[in-house]
């Protein structure tokens, strides 16, 4: 059996729209990823606290569909009921049948995240003498492979002490705040706007057996933490500045990503009334920047 593929590039804030159109068309079903993926463009998916989160600026939108399906009168209905203009012209090919359970498991393989932290999917025995984050790809930001999460896993593996309480701002699927757990931390608050991340970080924490607290943005935050990390964007973490410091303890350590190398300073002047921030790590074009909150 074989299916039609059709893909086009669309503004982000059109893609969800277009996508339950083209389900109303006979797509039999539709993904959305970065139109910008794997360039200096591409950004995690985050939204400010109080607001939904938006997609990318740019989103690449595939939609499958039986291979005998008219693809032009279904991508035409699909965009004049959605009002969504197409930013490229629409590709089609034809995708063969196979067991797409096994291909999309052979793309991703454990990650070596630090001298012993290793991210490592469930179809993968844990591998002996590490740190195992046991972790699946899954509808929230955070699987070991984007270069932000690989920097804030890295200063994690070298900084978190036994016994420190961590925040974990914006967590998506929990990596960060399971991996200080793991690493001998003795709590850790999660926190992210959407619901679905939160249900991810859960499940995920659960599956490694740690114990996480995992809290909705939109609730009260109490508490002081030794690390707080957030892996987010470069506006939100500025927006951000006055309650993440507030959250940390005087000499406690803000971390934080998602953050391109030509907004560093931005950044760093955000948090400059709390820490002295500086980048402690770079991964192709993002940075880190880590700092301890003063008095």
């Amino acid at each position: 059996m074989a299916w039609q593929r059709l893909a086009l590039v669309v503004e982000g804030r059109h893609a969800e729209s277009l996508g339950e159109a083209l389900e109303e068309q006979g797509a039999l079903a539709t993904e959305i990823t970065d139109a910008d993926a794997g360039t200096d463009r591409e950004q995690a998916v985050f939204g400010e606290p109080g607001a939904q989160a938006d997609l990318w600026p740019r989103a690449r939108l595939s939609a499958l569909f039986p291979v005998d399906a008219d693809l032009d009168a279904a991508l035409d209905r699909a965009l004049r009921s959605s009002g969504a203009p197409a930013l490229t012209a629409a590709s089609v090919d034809r995708v063969e049948d196979t067991d797409w359970v096994a291909l999309t498991q052979r793309q991703f393989e454990p990650i070596q995240a630090g001298e012993r932290l290793w991210i490592v999917p469930t179809w993968h025995q844990p591998l002996p003498g590490a740190i195992n984050v046991i972790l699946d790809p899954g509808a929230a930001f955070g699987t070991g492979s984007h270069p932000t999460t690989r920097l804030c896993l890295a200063w994690l593996e070298a900084h978190v002490s036994s016994g420190d309480a961590i925040l974990d701002y914006g967590c998506g699927s929990g990596i960060l705040a399971i991996a200080a757990l793991k690493l001998g931390a003795a709590r850790a608050v999660a926190v992210d706007v959407d619901p679905l991340a939160l249900d991810a970080a859960r499940y995920n924490s659960e599956r490694n057996g740690v114990c996480l607290d995992a809290r909705d943005a939109h609730a009260p935050l109490a508490g002081e933490a030794d690390v707080t990390i957030a892996n987010i964007l470069a506006n939100p973490l500025r927006m951000l500045a006055p309650l993440l410091a507030t959250h940390t303890r005087t000499g406690g350590s803000i971390v934080l990503s998602g953050i391109l190398e030509d907004q560093a300073a931005a950044v760093i002047d955000a948090y400059a009334p709390w820490a002295p921030l500086v980048v402690a790590g770079r991964d192709s074009g993002w940075v880190l920047l880590a700092g301890n909150r003063g008095s």
